[in-house]
């Protein structure tokens, strides 16, 4: 079930919701030191929103980094009258949800045969999905999301590569690159976002 909208905050904004607004205004004005701020302030608390609907760790800290994208890609669209951290955790909330979603899709299988008391039923669905280009709509996918990961800057293509293609753990990253596993994850969480970015420009072709 989706979150339920946030609801305008009626009384006397905290001092976080102040301090919150602040960064968001900086942000907005090109600070990217606000976005870091606002990364940092909450960092742990949407590590441990989204912990609590996913089991897999490291699928924890790369949905929580997903939903800043995602939060930092859209923060036009904040409006003041909520709070910041309320619309975060929307944020956040919603895409687990989806990613949970697909999740499921992806691990229900119907080539696999169902026991029955008469023996093996073998189910056979006619496929109304098949797309006779879907090999070569892939392929271009595939081709722009390559292109898109060569034009990084070395220091985020080198830890993007060691992440989602060597599917090397942070620690694992860190250890081998020698950095400290806050840089590794910050220059994942940089690289997500241009590559997010380059490809929201290209989604036409995709």
């Amino acid at each position: 079930m989706a979150a339920s909208s946030p609801q305008p905050t009626t009384s006397t904004p905290s001092a976080s919701s102040e301090q919150d607004r602040e960064f968001v205004t900086m942000a907005l004005s090109g600070d990217q030191r606000a976005y870091r701020d606002l990364e940092n302030k909450y960092r742990e608390a949407i590590i441990r929103h989204v912990g609590k609907m996913v089991r897999d760790k490291r699928q924890v800290e790369d949905l929580a980094q997903e939903a800043f994208i995602k939060a930092f890609s859209s923060l036009k669209s904040y409006s003041a009258e909520y709070a910041f951290s309320t619309w975060l955790y929307k944020i956040a909330t919603n895409h687990t949800i989806d990613y949970l979603r697909k999740k499921k899709l992806q691990t229900l299988s119907i080539d696999k045969p169902v026991q029955t008391k008469d023996g093996e039923l073998q189910m056979e669905l006619p496929d109304t999905t098949w797309r006779p280009d879907r090999h070569i709509v892939a392929d271009e996918r595939n081709a722009i999301i390559g292109e898109a990961i060569e034009q990084l800057p070395e220091k985020y293509h080198r830890v993007i590569v060691m992440r989602h293609q060597e599917e090397l753990s942070y620690e694992e990253i860190a250890t081998k690159l020698e950095l400290p596993l806050g840089t590794v994850k910050a220059h994942i969480f940089r690289a997500r976002a241009l590559l997010y970015k380059y490809l929201k420009d290209q989604r036409d072709d995709l």
